[in-house]
């Protein structure tokens, strides 16, 4: 693993709040665009549904990239969980594929979840991968 300069100083004051939103953003080693394969991406979707410490809120997967809005579950740990996810798409893709850091946003009370899930869900259009949102495969919200 390559640890960069205060890397560990990300994780400084890093809590998990119980039942607390949180806005993840994690990315494949060296950037690499595997969730364009169907299969990979479908994989990812699917161990974010099965996740048992965390309730998906709104995603997108992006060619290599992961945007998950997600609320923690009673006592969960936000780290485990997205250590969770992480290992067991691994696990099924068969190939290491993350960076082992991540970034992560609590939302606020006064955050209007909504707009931050559309704001993820519209990556793909601000990436020029599609026109139209309902061309991308890879993305979902529970408002829909």
């Amino acid at each position: 693993m390559i640890s960069t300069p205060h890397q560990e100083n990300l994780r400084k004051g890093r809590y998990s709040q119980q039942n607390q939103v949180y806005h993840v953003i994690t990315a494949t080693k060296g950037r690499n665009p595997l969730f364009l394969d169907m299969r990979n991406a479908r994989i990812l979707v699917n161990v974010m549904h099965r996740q048992p410490d965390a309730r998906t809120l709104a995603y997108v997967v992006m060619p290599d990239h992961l945007h998950w809005l997600l609320q923690l579950a009673g006592d969960a740990d936000l780290s485990r969980t997205v250590q969770s996810i992480k290992s067991i798409s691994a696990h099924e893709i068969g190939q290491p594929i993350w960076q082992s850091s991540y970034y992560d946003h609590a939302l606020r009370k006064d955050e209007d979840m909504q707009s931050l899930a559309r704001y993820i869900i519209a990556n793909p259009l601000r990436a020029g991968l599609v026109n139209r949102i309902n061309d991308y495969p890879h993305w979902d919200a529970i408002w829909l």
